[in-house]
């Protein structure tokens, strides 16, 4: 008789002092991704944006303002989400200036923090 046993348990996240797990310019740590926001950004945006439990086609509304203002609000939310240090002045200059790549560290952010550890326990 063989009993299995799975649980899946959040993926334990250690930081040094709550920062980012990768840097505004690490976009070729994931490479896909990298690749994705390239060709095709308004599409990596929005759904990031959704992934991070936003509407769909807000960050289609960046392209209205000076200051990129989903871009500044999302960075924001995912901070404090994850108690990383940081203030509104550089999420505004890395919105302004690091769009692309700062939707890119978002989404490595989320995506790191949310990718659970499966445990598999096979009785025999």
């Amino acid at each position: 008789m063989v009993d299995t046993t799975v649980k899946t348990q959040p993926r334990p996240f250690v930081t040094m002092a709550h920062r980012w797990s990768s840097g505004i310019c690490d976009c070729w740590s994931d490479l896909p991704q990298c690749c994705f926001a390239f060709w095709c950004f308004p599409c990596f945006a929005c759904i990031t944006a959704r992934e991070a439990g936003e509407c769909l086609c807000l960050p289609l509304l960046d392209a209205f303002g000076a200051i990129p203002p989903i871009t500044t609000a999302l960075r924001v939310s995912v901070r404090q989400q994850y108690g990383i240090e940081g203030s509104i002045c550089n999420d505004c200059v890395y919105a302004c200036f690091c769009g692309p790549c700062s939707w890119c560290q978002i989404s490595r952010e989320m995506k790191k923090r949310k990718n659970p550890i499966t445990i598999s326990h096979i009785k025999i």
